[in-house]
């Protein structure tokens, strides 16, 4: 069964609470996760954002980058040993 996600306001424990929508990033390539950081930056260095909070999420996105890369190197390495199988 799938759960709706619950409109807003949101009644908990007696208060209201307003429920703050998660943004939708595009984090699908390193080319995404690039934009992203540059983001990140740009808001960092013009100061909208905390460089602490921002160094944060530049590790996570690099994490994330670092997880595509294997992902890409893993689905190479596959096909070049489905390759080599097909040729012995």
């Amino acid at each position: 069964m799938i759960k709706k996600v619950a409109e807003y306001p949101v009644v908990h424990e007696g208060q209201v609470l307003r429920s703050v929508p998660t943004p939708q990033l595009k984090l699908a390539t390193i080319d995404d996760v690039r934009r992203e950081m540059a983001r990140v930056y740009r808001e960092a260095r013009t100061g909208m954002t905390d460089t602490a909070n921002s160094s944060r999420l530049v590790y996570m996105l690099t994490s994330i980058a670092k997880m595509i890369e294997i992902g890409q190197l893993e689905q190479r390495l596959i096909a070049l040993e489905e390759n080599n199988n097909e040729l012995t």
